[in-house]
């Protein structure tokens, strides 16, 4: 990552599968982020697909969304403040888009299995019939090269996962 930071925020880019732990790390992670490296705010996709009302979930579509979050929260790092922000953004199109959009970008991978996730009973729409599922009907675009990587197995507790991303946080930045 690019150390510009007296000049724009970090945004801390959380993507993974539907039921990885993405959220849960993200608000995990943010007091840490704050404290380190100043105004910090916590967003998750769909509460801005909940904001505003968006509710298609073909491939295009979800490209064409992850672009809109992009600018969004371009505006606020822009203002130096920083964004933890989960979402599933599995487009290597995308990925490619932010680092061209962003300084000081973090892409954070968490790992998960689908059949694990379905076998946990994740996400309710991993156990229903729908269409446009990330692992079932759309194939996932993992990141190619991640800054970090944590793999949810669901062997480890949550406080184990935040605290290994916290470290990694620490040797990135």
């Amino acid at each position: 990552m690019k150390k510009n930071l007296k000049k724009q925020g970090i945004i801390f880019w959380i993507t993974g599968l539907s039921g990885s732990g993405k959220t849960t790390l993200a608000k995990n992670i943010k007091n840490f982020v704050s404290k380190k490296y100043g105004p910090t705010i916590c967003i998750h996709g769909d509460e801005i697909r909940n904001t505003f009302n968006l509710k298609s979930y073909s491939r295009s579509d979800r490209l064409k969304i992850g672009k809109m979050y992009v600018k969004l929260i371009k505006i606020l790092i822009d203002q130096k403040i920083n964004v933890i922000f989960s979402v599933v953004g599995l487009f290597h199109e995308l990925q490619r888009y932010n680092k061209r959009m962003f300084k000081n970008y973090l892409e954070i991978f968490i790992k998960s299995d689908i059949q694990v996730l379905i076998k946990k009973k994740r996400k309710v729409f991993y156990q229903k019939k729908m269409n446009y599922v990330w692992g079932i009907d759309l194939k996932p675009e993992f990141p190619k090269k991640p800054d970090i990587t944590i793999i949810n197995d669901f062997k480890k507790n949550i406080k184990s996962l935040t605290k290994e991303l916290i470290f990694k946080i620490k040797k990135k930045i």
